[in-house]
């Protein structure tokens, strides 16, 4: 809604983050290569799967029409459910670790519950026949199964100890109680805490990877990204907005959002209004843009990442990663030449762009509401919308917003809010909108629409006009009784 102002508008999305996984991130990051003047590209495309290591087990929702959207793109469910990186953010990692530290282990999922079973049964047959150094195979583990295993059967049994073999394999041996504590104070240990840690953090350590570096963060209409960021890999998301625009700004401190960037473009050069990062990238990369400019930054796929040379792939994230890294310089191309009236030089620096594009950074868009972006290292300025209207109905009881908003619609795009039992305010983006709805509905027998008076319309003002009457009367009303003149008898 347009009414949204930041803060509603964080807690309208911060539900929905809450419900959701990510299943896949795009990383995109590029470099001079043997200090030519083009930007060498390495695109990367990782699935993810929330992990459930231990006690932790994520729920999340999935929504029919975004499943029906992946698969028209081919996205590989399979790679998603089965072969996913685990992320846990600060939160979880804790909870994990303390279980790690006290050794009460539980398992969260019925399949590995299933399995531990089976092989808790057969370590516990073979144990009790077995000598002290003699060994058994447990065969077709995976993924977590490779700890869980070891950690369950070393809790259990104080007289075995495990090894991992690889291929899904762990070697169960059994060992003298003087033997298990000389083994689990080795350096050897694969069931170390750290080691554990390390694999349950999975995609979470490349975040903070990422943090660490403090390079300049870029993406489109990125709010939600951002979002995710917070709420996956870090910690959950915080319920004040302000508490979330700075732990934000702490881990990324500069942060670029090239739908800021082109939306500035439109306004202040001919540039074409598109709607997504792929007719961005396309109206970019056309050669009747900028004919009379110096031609703009090479950009080259690295040998490892051709595959998007050679096929477009709308809406995997690799690939949306790359486009997004593309507007970018590209955009940063644009405004280096328009925004000086000397002539640019053949190859410029990235100081150059980042210097071009210092208006726009840490300002993320923010669609249709209280303010056209957020700021993240600063006040969000408020938008300069057309004036509001007020809808008075008469004669048409029980009309509410949707009625409302459905009157309207026909004729042009309102946000409706409801002011008093027979009133609702519009907001508009649009000058021309509130034009013709003043000039439309002149007539209407039902709907009287005037713009809105903040002293004639507020229900605050009114109430405070109401109680100063009220007062105002029985002052006079005392005033004059007060003064009537005395009958002595």
């Amino acid at each position: 809604s347009l009414f949204d102002s930041p803060e509603e508008r964080y807690l309208k999305a911060r539900q929905s983050v809450q419900r959701f996984t990510v299943t896949q991130f795009g990383k995109c990051c590029s470099g001079a290569e043997n200090n030519l003047p083009r930007y060498l590209v390495h695109s990367y495309n990782f699935f993810l799967f929330p992990s459930t290591l231990g006690v932790t087990d994520v729920e999340f929702n999935l929504s029919a029409s975004s499943i029906q959207f992946l698969s028209h793109y081919g996205f590989d469910y399979n790679k998603f459910l089965k072969d996913g990186i685990p992320y846990m953010n600060e939160v979880q990692e804790k909870i994990l670790s303390q279980h790690l530290l006290t050794g009460s282990w539980e398992v969260s999922s019925a399949l590995d519950r299933d399995m531990l079973k089976k092989a808790v049964d057969e370590v516990t047959s073979w144990i009790t026949a077995a000598e002290e150094e003699e060994t058994m195979i447990l065969q077709d583990l995976s993924g977590y199964q490779m700890f869980e295993v070891q950690l369950v059967l070393r809790q259990a049994l104080q007289n075995v100890w495990t090894q991992p073999l690889g291929d899904k394999k762990v070697m169960v041996k059994k060992v003298s109680p003087q033997c298990r504590r000389l083994l689990e104070n080795s350096p050897y240990d694969y069931c170390q805490k750290e080691l554990i840690l390390l694999s349950a953090r999975g995609f979470t350590n490349l975040f903070q990877a990422l943090v660490k570096a403090k390079k300049p963060l870029v993406g489109h209409n990125m709010l939600m990204d951002l979002m995710h960021l917070h709420d996956k890999f870090y910690k959950p998301l915080p319920e004040s907005y302000n508490e979330f625009k700075t732990n934000i700004h702490n881990l990324f401190p500069v942060l670029i959002d090239t739908k800021t960037v082109t939306k500035s473009i439109w306004k202040k050069y001919l540039f074409p209004r598109v709607s997504n990062i792929f007719e961005v990238y396309a109206v970019l990369c056309s050669s009747n843009l900028n004919p009379k400019d110096p031609p703009g930054p090479v950009i080259a796929l690295a040998s490892d990442c051709s595959r998007y040379a050679d096929k477009k792939s709308p809406h995997e994230a690799g690939y949306d990663a790359f486009l997004c890294g593309s507007v970018l310089l590209k955009s940063a191309h644009l405004l280096l030449c328009r925004s000086t009236d000397d002539a640019v030089e053949a190859d410029p620096s990235f100081s150059q762009y980042l210097t071009v594009l210092a208006e726009y950074l840490n300002k993320v868009n923010f669609i249709r509401g209280g303010v056209s972006s957020i700021n993240f290292s600063g006040k969000d300025a408020p938008c300069q919308y057309p004036p509001l209207l007020v809808v008075h109905v008469q004669g048409w009881p029980g009309l509410n917003e949707r009625q409302i908003y459905q009157e309207f619609k026909a004729l042009c795009r309102f946000d409706v809010r409801r002011l008093s039992k027979n009133q609702f305010i519009l907001l508009a983006s649009k000058f021309k909108h509130v034009r013709l709805v003043l000039r439309d509905y002149k007539h209407h027998p039902h709907l009287r629409i005037s713009v809105y008076r903040h002293w004639r319309h507020s229900p605050l003002v009114n109430c405070l006009l109401q109680v100063s009457g009220i007062v105002a009367l029985w002052s006079l009303l005392a005033f004059v009784l007060g003064g009537a003149p005395c009958c002595s008898f």
